[in-house]
């Protein structure tokens, strides 16, 4: 189960069907084909033929062209202003992410994603417009050093700075206990969400007589002050 798709998934409105991803790296190439793989229709691009055509040859997306997105006659003619979504990956190189962003803003298009390189990059792009700012290699990062000092941790989606949704191994204290016995909510104040039958299916809402196995994934809501009472 991977949580963190869902703060990019999160942002993405129910009605959207199509979107552009502006910059073909490895961050813009994720996202360009998770979405494609979902079944939304994708143009993908780059100022850089190679990274065009190796989008291409991997089919990534839809439909892959090569642009020069500083300019809004390029961007106009490639018809971005049409989509639903635009996600500025240009995250490496500052002028050129804000001019995009800037640019695909005043196009008219409803919903922009931006990549952040910092934290001053961030406002920069939220000033001229952006509606969604995203810092991978911060997210990366602390993802990192969760699963370093918390093993147990699996995966992690931060809610807002103090509540989170989690993916945990089943502690030991757990281990042949029902959902009922160990009372998450009132000894832990956390919510069960999820439970793994086997190594890649969740069973969502599991009934309260289902017994937990040492070594098995749960996914538990609260928040971060809660989640360090478990005993993992």
């Amino acid at each position: 189960m991977n949580l963190r798709s869902l703060k990019f998934l999160s942002s993405l409105r129910r009605d959207n069907r199509q979107f552009a991803v502006i910059g073909l790296g490895r961050f813009g190439r994720a996202v360009a084909v998770s979405l494609y793989n979902m079944g939304y229709e994708v143009l993908g691009t780059d100022i850089d033929e190679k990274l065009v055509a190796s989008a291409l040859n991997e089919k990534i997306a839809t439909h892959t062209i090569r642009l020069d997105s500083t300019e809004p006659i390029a961007l106009k003619e490639a018809g971005i202003y049409e989509f639903d979504t635009v996600v500025v990956a240009i995250g490496n190189y500052v002028q050129e992410s804000i001019i995009t962003t800037l640019n695909v803003k005043e196009g008219g298009v409803a919903h922009v994603v931006a990549k952040a390189s910092s934290q001053i990059h961030g406002k920069l792009l939220e000033r001229v417009g952006a509606d969604q700012v995203v810092f991978p290699e911060y997210e990366a990062g602390c993802a990192l050093a969760y699963t370093l000092t918390k093993p147990a941790i699996l995966d992690r989606f931060d809610l807002d700075p103090n509540h989170s949704i989690v993916e945990v191994l089943v502690p030991e204290e757990f281990d042949g206990k029902t959902i009922a016995e160990i009372q998450l909510r009132s000894h832990y104040g956390l919510t069960l969400l999820a439970v793994a039958e086997d190594e890649e299916t969740f069973q969502i809402n599991p009934l309260p007589n289902q017994r937990l196995v040492k070594g098995a994934a749960m996914v538990v809501l609260g928040s971060n002050k809660d989640i360090k009472k478990l005993p993992i």
